[in-house]
């Protein structure tokens, strides 16, 4: 059975909607909570690497230094290895700086839903050309590219909403994981709500849950066409 390597950096922060395109795949998953002091294993036997989400911001590595460690699975995973990877959010983030990109506190957050542009042409956003509604939670962009990096999708806030790296490894700024039951778990968890209150105001919960939920359909189908896409790709797929 083939596996897949998830790296968390939170509690309640997990692979979402990907899991459920795991077990269609038959890939086995192992997750690393990172932020508990969780060591990385051997990248040797696992087939693609999903990085996930968090509070935390690449440049801490003094307040987490297990950071230097995730970054440098990265590199060798990516870099040396040239395996399928999936960065979501902080991963995004991870993936630009481990490659040699830069990141910083973004000029405008984006906490919601908001509006992207597909604008590159590559296999991974085959299919995907225009605007698209995605989950945003972000305090910080990617503001240059790593070497050899192409931008795939843009918003007026964030010039890198997607990247790609050869055709293996993708970037994604937005939360494609997010399910009803992810923001569902939200209202269970005190600092969740209260991050998106400072962020937008009173109620913005109920607000977000209002706006967002008649999306998710459109918002699944556009991660499956992008983990679909990686699969046939990375070579983990034969074109359909």
């Amino acid at each position: 059975m083939r596996r897949v390597l998830i790296f968390q950096h939170m509690d309640h922060d997990n692979a979402g909607r990907f899991m459920d395109f795991f077990a269609e795949d038959g890939l086995m998953p192992t997750t690393v909570r990172l932020w508990e002091g969780a060591a990385i294993p051997s990248l040797v036997d696992f087939d693609l690497l999903l990085v996930l989400g968090g509070a935390q911001d690449v440049w801490e590595g003094d307040k987490y230094p297990w950071l230097a460690a995730e970054k440098q699975a990265i590199r060798e995973w990516v870099g040396e290895r040239a395996r399928p990877y999936i960065g979501l959010c902080l991963g995004h983030q991870l993936l630009a700086e481990a490659m040699g990109g830069t990141v910083a506190l973004a000029e405008r957050c984006e906490v919601g839903v908001f509006d992207i542009s597909v604008t590159g042409d590559h296999p991974v956003f085959q299919g995907l050309a225009g605007p698209h509604k995605v989950m945003e939670w972000h305090y910080a962009e990617v503001k240059t590219l790593p070497p050899g990096a192409m931008v795939l999708a843009s918003s007026p806030a964030a010039k890198v909403q997607a990247m790609a790296i050869g055709d293996n490894a993708v970037g994604l700024q937005f939360h494609a994981e997010f399910t009803p039951q992810s923001m569902a778990s939200w209202e269970s968890l005190p600092g969740y709500l209260s991050s998106l209150e400072i962020t937008l105001r009173a109620g913005a919960y109920q607000k977000l849950l209002r706006e967002a939920l008649p999306l998710m359909p459109t918002m699944a189908a556009m991660s499956r066409r992008i983990y679909n896409n990686l699969m046939r790709s990375a070579g983990m797929r034969q074109a359909a």
